[in-house]
């Protein structure tokens, strides 16, 4: 299966995150497609905007897959969480008007790139927010990037507590920018994206890249303390033993 689908509307192209019996979490696989497919997107001069969605009606995306992080050695953590930069990235390097329409789930990695998005459309049972710390990872890039978003009250409730918070206290906290019925998602995102493809290209080009020259500097350096502290964090063993137990706990209610 593909982990990522790209389609085209007219002038929008739609990227899905393809995982859906994973609840669409981030692994190696994924992450390069979906770069790849921004990457193509941001070059197309016939894409003038791009929706983000996940496939399913369960997650937009739980985040990274512990499967493949709770087996990432230590030396290779770096590399790992450089790969998972560059998928942030990719989003802050769109030149063109991007939406995501959150049709489930969006926590850790995945609420990390809708924070990336320039709207995020979700509905009011959406759960959303910032868990790293209950798996045992630091929240440092996730705590940066909603600093750009809501105040630090709610950061820290969502980075020290890990906990989900639905989509009216995420529209309230300045988390998503839409809040509609979930069976409107979709269409009010289309509906987003094809006024920002009616903006002229040049002036959606500079207007978005004042938006990233004002916040690179400081995403770059979360995501360099981000690389230390994980790495701290992994010597410690403790990402390694929650992880290990999150999964064992998920398998039990399988059986």
């Amino acid at each position: 299966m593909n982990p990522v689908l790209v389609d085209r509307d007219g002038s929008i192209t739609i990227v899905t995150l393809n995982r859906p019996d994973r609840m669409n979490a981030i692994n190696t696989p994924l992450r390069t497609a979906f770069i790849d497919a921004l990457n193509a997107a941001n070059a197309d001069p016939e894409a003038r905007a791009i929706v983000i969605t996940g496939a399913g009606d369960r997650a937009f995306s739980a985040g990274l897959d512990l499967e493949e992080s709770s087996r990432t050695p230590q030396d290779e953590v770096g590399a790992l969480l450089t790969h998972q930069q560059a998928v942030y990235q990719a989003v802050r390097d769109l030149d063109k008007g991007c939406v995501v329409a959150y049709n489930g789930v969006a926590a850790g990695g995945g609420f990390q790139i809708g924070l990336c998005a320039d709207f995020q459309v979700g509905f009011p049972d959406l759960r959303i927010g910032q868990p790293e710390v209950k798996v045992g990872f630091a929240s440092i890039i996730g705590s940066a990037l909603m600093a750009q978003h809501c105040n630090i009250g709610v950061n820290k409730t969502l980075s020290l507590l890990g906990d989900l918070i639905d989509g009216t206290q995420a529209l309230e906290a300045g988390l998503i920018t839409h809040l509609v019925e979930k069976e409107q998602v979709r269409e009010t995102a289309m509906d987003l994206a094809r006024r920002l493809a009616e903006i002229a290209p040049t002036a959606m080009r500079l207007t978005k890249q004042q938006f990233r020259n004002v916040t690179q500097e400081a995403f770059e350096d979360a995501c360099a303390i981000g690389q230390r502290a994980q790495a701290e964090c992994y010597a410690s063993g403790e990402p390694q033993a929650l992880q290990a137990a999150f999964i064992a706990k998920r398998e039990a209610r399988k059986s």
